[in-house]
């Protein structure tokens, strides 16, 4: 007897239509190293990466680097994920409402890469992968997705569909928090006030309370003070310019940094601004101001060696491979040094200073693992930073540490990170308002004019 087939009723025309729905997204290696969990962020679709990123991802994994922590943690997760199953089926990955993932074992599809461009590498075997992976699902949307831009574009010449990963990505940086305000046609009245008792209540001003630590210029005509909301007081404050270790500010903007580094009752400063406008020096005054307050003061930046190199590839041994990495930090540190004889106690200071160990001039890589207790942490050129580094960064400072980022967004020397995805512009974006927390963004050259003219104008 002829085994009936029962109609398709709406509801399974309907679930088939929500599984055609589902996309496919193939992350490459860069996806992994920038987020280990990026898995996890691509809600009810599918993940999928090629053979060759697994390949990949066990060439990165060992080394103190924050890619080398990454690679080690995917790694684990997909150990623990794949239990009882094989890495080329589809394996549900774990969490309510979250798609399945597999690895791509057969890199070949309608059309090879590696003969479109005429050479055998590592990206091209990741185009196949995804490639393979639409020819096998010709009813769903397969969409590659890299930090890496050339491998975009590269994907889009072969017809295939290629996004950047999104996650943790600030949509528009030209709407960034800057952390300071200039306010025009203020009452002379408040102006008065604000000199004569050094605050106001901020209803004087706004209909809404402000954001926490955020410094305002006001004026009226010729007449202006410089101040900020103090969350705590719920009041405008006023700042007064102050020295540090002899470095004075020369504007606004500096005055209010040279603040929020000083201020006791701010933990994480991030201070933003292109070259020349005193961001590192600033920081690194006013934290040896604070000397006798801290422990130690560290001033760190991360290594981007040329062509994305490590440093192993360096000729000489290790102190000789990191020290023109540094020499800008210690640049910073001579300048302060300098304003003395060598003859004076402070300039004999800065020197014990560093071979006491009390301040600490090294790569960010070389701090890993170290106590971040009571310390003042700068950590400079941070927009090469992820996300990730920057939380692991702070989620490690100590009782009575200080942690403060400096860099330029716009000036990026990873090739996997840019303005929207960096972990400053990441920071200033998630953390601005929170009573901890200061940002200010340095407008101004200060180094010269032909500095302020080659920013300006080239």
């Amino acid at each position: 007897m002829a085994k009936k087939i029962a109609p398709k009723t709406s509801a399974t025309k309907s679930a088939s239509a929500k599984a055609a729905d589902k996309k496919i997204f193939v992350l490459d290696t860069s996806v992994i190293l920038y987020d280990h969990q990026a898995v996890k962020n691509f809600q009810e679709h599918d993940v999928a990466i090629p053979i060759t990123v697994l390949e990949e991802l066990d060439n990165f994994k060992k080394g103190n680097d924050t890619i080398n922590f990454e690679a080690r943690e995917f790694i684990r997760f997909l150990d623990k994920l794949s239990g009882e199953y094989t890495l080329s089926d589809w394996i549900p990955i774990n969490g309510r409402g979250r798609g399945k993932f597999k690895v791509i074992m057969h890199e070949r599809g309608s059309v090879d890469a590696e003969r479109v461009f005429g050479e055998r590498k590592a990206d091209h075997r990741i185009l196949n992968g995804a490639i393979a992976m639409r020819d096998e699902n010709p009813d769903r949307k397969v969409i590659m997705v890299t930090k890496d831009v050339n491998l975009r574009l590269k994907a889009k010449s072969l017809d295939l569909l290629a996004e950047d990963y999104e996650t943790g990505k600030i949509k528009n940086v030209n709407d960034l928090h800057t952390g300071s305000t200039v306010i025009e046609n203020v009452k002379q009245t408040v102006i008065d006030r604000i000199y004569a008792e050094g605050f106001v209540s901020y209803e004087m001003l706004f209909n809404e309370r402000p954001p926490a630590n955020h410094y305002y210029v006001l004026k009226n005509n010729k007449a202006a003070v410089l101040c900020y909301f103090n969350a705590a007081n719920e009041s405008i404050e006023r700042i007064d310019k102050r020295n540090a270790y002899g470095i004075k500010p020369r504007n606004a903007e500096q005055t209010f940094a040279m603040h929020a580094v000083l201020n006791k009752n701010i933990s994480l400063v991030s201070i933003q601004g292109v070259a020349g406008t005193g961001k590192t020096l600033l920081a690194l005054a006013a934290a040896m101001e604070q000397k006798q307050d801290y422990r130690q003061i560290y001033l760190a930046r991360p290594i981007i060696p040329l062509s994305n190199k490590d440093i192993g590839f360096l000729p000489g041994d290790i102190k000789s491979k990191v020290n023109p990495y540094m020499e800008p930090l210690w640049d910073n540190l001579k300048l302060i040094q300098n304003q003395w004889k060598e003859t004076d106690k402070e300039y004999q200071k800065i020197t014990d200073m560093v071979n006491q160990e009390k301040l600490v001039v090294s790569p960010l890589a070389y701090i890993r693992g170290r106590s971040l207790s009571n310390i003042i942490f700068i950590i400079d050129e941070a927009q090469n930073l992820t996300p990730l580094e920057v939380k692991t960064i702070i989620t490690r400072a100590g009782e009575g540490t200080k942690v403060v980022f400096t860099g330029d967004i716009f000036q990026i020397d990873t090739p996997y990170l840019d303005s929207q995805s960096n972990g400053l512009s990441y920071l200033i974006d998630r953390v601005k308002d929170n009573p901890m927390y200061a940002h200010i963004t340095l407008e101004k050259g200060e180094r010269s004019e032909l500095a302020n003219l080659a920013n300006t104008l080239l």
